[in-house]
């Protein structure tokens, strides 16, 4: 077939064209859930509870579904998943269209997508790698990251105007049909190749061994701690301050969807930048990237008009995606591949911990303080966390890796250098923003 790379196989293309899919949905989903809340009376507190309705039953299952990817076919998984996605987000659309939805009842169908997302991300992160070589899996998922990111440009653009236009209700509707959608062309996926699993020691031995992946590598657990805090500001202001800003002061659900499509477009900026550069200290230059997070709350705080809060948000999307791509990167380049999903789903853990609680306390925090203010804290908090994983010696010095061979377990923290053993072939050909998303590279 012409026009496509020739590592660009069938699987790739159908885990491509899935998460082209869900993310088109996706995007303008989130702009309709909190636009829902507030059409239905609800206040920014309202918006905040329902967030963090989506994010508790995340967190609680995100270990055992990061045990069950690593012991079941990750397609499987997936795709179911996928499917309580599609249930939750239709069961969610037709609330709102039939109108008057009660706060309770949007809480416990966003509890209902958070618990699906649980036990897809952990299965996810484990699979675009593994449908290209190893030489071209940098490449292969900057490209990915760049549909993705296309995706989100057009579903947040569109969404917006969607919402404004037709209501919230059509947008969660669309995205539950690209739910049904995505999960279908993961149903299809060939598998064959994959070799069969051992049997574990249980699912408690499971969580205990991916633990132990996490806590000898100071490189992992000190960004995962930073984004535990990262990722709770982030969310405070772009899923609770965010749209009661662009009502109040930038005119509507439009201006931030224009603002969220941004974000995208710079994304999808940085994925292209990723597939020309490769960075030799992963980390270091994937950390530096994490400063400009502080500035789109800082754009709310003043508050910028849209034309400089898109700005900001466009530069913000292309820093964050090199902090993507260095970052999976070195996780699969240190990480065993039969051991991925858990490690990933204790990434996943730690960084959206506090998510539920940042959103949750939001509305009162602006009521205590003032808006302008708790949007200035989290810009400062976000600085400060920044500075201080880069205090850890690990992640200046890990080093991207060019040669093959295998990659040991660590029973001990090792500072990560040009001397690291090398990693094996099976390793390699391994792979989710969030938000991501939350993945957390992405959007959370």
């Amino acid at each position: 077939m012409t026009g496509r790379p020739a590592w660009a196989g069938r699987n790739y293309l159908l885990l491509t064209g899935a998460t082209v899919l869900s993310g088109l949905g996706g995007s303008g989903a989130l702009i309709a859930a909190a636009f829902a809340v507030l059409g239905a009376g609800g206040s920014a507190t309202d918006v905040g509870l329902v967030a963090a309705a989506r994010t508790v039953p995340l967190i609680l299952f995100l270990l055992v579904g990061g045990a069950l990817a690593d012991r079941l076919p990750r397609h499987r998984v997936m795709v179911a998943a996928n499917a309580l996605s599609c249930v939750s987000q239709g069961l969610f659309a037709l609330l709102v269209l039939a109108g008057e939805p009660r706060l309770w009842q949007m809480a416990l169908l966003a509890a209902l997508g958070g618990t699906g997302q649980a036990f897809f991300t952990p299965a996810a992160e484990g699979m675009v790698f593994a449908s290209v070589s190893g030489e071209h899996s940098g490449r292969a998922f900057a490209v990915f990251r760049m549909g993705m990111n296309s995706a989100n440009i057009g579903g947040a653009a569109l969404g917006g105007a969607l919402v404004t236009a037709v209501g919230p209700g059509w947008v969660l509707a669309v995205d539950a049909a690209s739910f049904a959608l995505a999960g279908a062309l993961r149903a299809f996926l060939d598998v064959s190749g994959v070799p069969e699993r051992a049997p574990g020691g249980g699912m408690l031995h499971d969580l205990r061994d991916g633990w132990r992946e996490v806590a000898a590598r100071p490189w992992l657990w000190g960004v995962v701690v930073q984004f535990a805090v990262v990722n709770a500001m982030v969310a405070a202001a772009e899923a609770v301050y965010g749209p009661v800003v662009a009502e109040e002061q930038l005119g509507g659900a439009g201006p931030w969807g224009l603002a969220l499509a941004a974000f995208g477009a710079g994304t999808v900026g940085g994925a292209l930048l990723m597939t020309r550069l490769t960075p030799r200290r992963l980390l270091l230059t994937g950390v530096l990237c994490v400063f400009p997070l502080a500035l789109p709350s800082a754009a709310l705080a003043v508050p910028l008009p849209t034309a400089g809060l898109t700005a900001i948000m466009f530069g913000t999307g292309i820093a964050v995606e090199v902090f993507a791509v260095t970052w999976m990167t070195a996780l699969h380049q240190e990480i065993p591949e039969e051991k991925f999903s858990r490690v990933s789903s204790y990434d996943a853990l730690g960084s959206l911990a506090l998510v539920p609680v940042a959103t949750s306390l939001a509305g009162p925090v602006q009521d205590l303080v003032g808006r302008t203010a708790a949007l200035w804290g989290c810009s400062a908090l976000i600085a400060l966390l920044t500075a201080a994983v880069l205090c850890v010696p690990d992640v200046r010095r890990l080093t991207r890796r060019t040669t093959t061979g295998t990659v040991p377990p660590p029973t001990v923290p090792t500072p990560p250098t040009t001397q690291t053993p090398p990693m094996s072939p099976t390793h390699q050909t391994s792979q989710t923003p969030q938000e991501a998303r939350t993945s957390r590279p992405s959007r959370p």
